[in-house]
């Protein structure tokens, strides 16, 4: 069976997939549990965004129990896990960033999360722009999400696509909103 790996910048690729991962799939081994988020990467819409979105309730949990640099530290350790656990699941896959792999969201959106102002309109908007340039994938995300096909590459573009966002909302306080804003 071929499938569409997680690509869609315009330039698909096609990889075998030697199983359709399912319920059972997921819970089987743990590294397939959290590179599944829990098992919200088998959602047959959207998969990426529900893994995205698992991000809000998991960071304001720990959010409220964590000092923020034992936040920041954890959210480093996710980062680490998510390259072992998305090579081993994209090698039992066959497909090295099979679509239902969505840990790398949730972990990128986490970090998004750490350094986002609070308040709702700004968690929002980082959510949109997160999706945005996860999603498009501009350079040099289109790049590194071509051409690293391991755990550390699965990882690497959505902590660029991060980057990304942060640095647009960094722009718009910075830049845009009035001084007196805040």
């Amino acid at each position: 069976m071929l499938t569409e790996t997680h690509n869609n910048a315009g330039t698909a690729s096609f990889e075998s997939i030697k199983l359709q991962p399912d319920i059972v799939f997921v819970y089987r081994h743990p590294a397939h549990f959290i590179a599944f988020s829990g098992g919200l990467g088998l959602s047959p819409k959207a998969p990426g965004t529900i893994g995205t979105l698992i991000a809000f309730p998991i960071f304001w949990v720990l959010d409220h129990y964590l000092h923020p640099i034992h936040l920041l530290l954890l959210i480093d350790i996710f980062f680490i896990l998510g390259i072992s656990v998305c090579s081993i699941t994209g090698r039992t896959l066959g497909v090295s960033d099979y679509g239902g792999i969505v840990w790398d969201e949730t972990v990128a959106f986490l970090l998004v999360l750490y350094f986002t102002p609070s308040g709702w309109i700004w968690q929002i908007t980082a959510f949109l722009l997160f999706r945005i340039f996860d999603i498009i994938k501009p350079q040099p995300i289109r790049y590194y999400d071509k051409h690293l096909k391991n755990g550390f590459g699965v990882m690497f573009d959505d902590l660029i696509a991060a980057f990304f966002t942060l640095l647009c909302l960094s722009v718009w306080k910075a830049w845009v909103l009035p001084e007196n804003y805040f």
